[in-house]
């Protein structure tokens, strides 16, 4: 290196190392990252591994323009992948009982509550995604293209379709 490249490399403010852009990526979002994955898998604690397994492979693989809409995307692939594994475990073994919550948590979100996360848990996997992108992160249109890689007119016709099973699904009908 020439000289003055020397000196106006030492003049230089040093970038920050990428583990630092990805722990302030980790603080800054892991709460809606995880609330987005209850929403998929239907609970917590899952939820929380889903997001966690995402920043642990981000650590060791990286994209060069890692944005939000990227870790979303990550996330939803990471539920489809648990939601994928406990179908093939429902198949292989007896349907023992249905998932329940615990006490605490039954109280503390009510009844109504309670029934629409059933009802949209009871919908196919691509029009929950749907309604959890548009109604829970409001996301427009383009996003929830670009997140669940479809067009946008298939996220309209998805989440039109998604609207009226839940509906029925509550016994609301329009």
């Amino acid at each position: 290196m020439d000289p003055e490249s020397l000196r106006l490399t030492a003049l230089a403010p040093p970038s920050p190392p990428p583990e630092a852009d990805l722990a302030g990526l980790y603080r800054e979002h892991r709460t809606g990252l995880v609330r987005l994955a209850v929403l998929l898998v239907g609970d917590l604690e899952t939820a929380e591994d889903v997001v966690q397994d995402v920043f642990a492979r981000l650590q060791h693989r990286r994209p060069p323009d890692l944005t939000l809409a990227y870790l979303r995307t990550c996330v939803l692939n990471g539920s489809r992948s648990v939601l994928r594994r406990r179908a093939v475990m429902l198949r292989r073994t007896q349907r023992v009982t249905d998932l329940a919550d615990s006490a605490e948590t039954a109280v503390l979100i009510g009844e109504s509550r309670r029934q629409v996360l059933l009802a949209l848990a009871r919908l196919p996997r691509r029009q929950r995604e749907a309604l959890v992108l548009r109604y829970y992160l409001d996301l427009a249109d383009s996003e929830i293209a670009l997140v669940m890689g479809v067009g946008q007119s298939t996220v309209r016709s998805t989440t039109a379709r998604a609207l009226a099973r839940l509906l029925r699904e509550l016994g609301e009908d329009e």
